[in-house]
């Protein structure tokens, strides 16, 4: 079975690399203490302080799992590759929303570092897709969840 390829910057890397050291070396020891102090309180069947702990467990666990294997399968962007005119993964791509005129600007970066709060949006994303390949000066159609807009690509860094 060929595992996925995660899409990220070096910089997103070393994000999900810090967060897997915190979950591995503080938040499983953690866990372990609650479900430790949970279990002193007696009847298992009917403790929902062990049963939370438990849950929780799980939750980091998994997460560790899902972090070990996306940096295993990690694909570092190269943001400044390509041309540098063409919107493409790790760049950065600034565009006017016609005929209003109001500017937006985003980085498309691979779904594992995707926040669009500060900026980055999934290669994956509907804006992203629509985006991708498209040159300065090249006008667009992007599709949103309010439904689709034209938009003029004014920058790409």
């Amino acid at each position: 079975m060929v595992e996925e390829k995660h899409y990220m910057t070096e910089e997103g890397k070393q994000k999900l690399e810090k967060e897997l050291e915190h979950l591995k070396t503080e938040r499983r020891k953690e866990v372990v203490e609650r479900i430790k102090v949970a279990r002193d309180f007696g009847d298992l069947s009917e403790n929902s302080e062990y049963d939370s702990a438990k849950e929780e467990q799980a939750f980091v666990e998994g997460r560790i799992n899902q972090l070990e294997k996306m940096i295993r399968n990690a694909e570092i962007i190269e943001e400044n590759a390509g041309d540098s005119n063409v919107v493409s993964l790790g760049k950065s791509v600034k565009f006017k929303e016609l005929p209003d005129g109001d500017e937006e600007s985003y980085q498309i970066v691979g779904r594992a570092e995707a926040d669009p709060i500060e900026g980055k949006i999934s290669n994956d994303s509907p804006m992203a897709q629509s985006l991708l390949g498209k040159t300065i000066g090249e006008r667009v159609s992007v599709s949103t969840p309010g439904g689709d807009m034209e938009v003029e690509i004014i920058e790409v860094s």
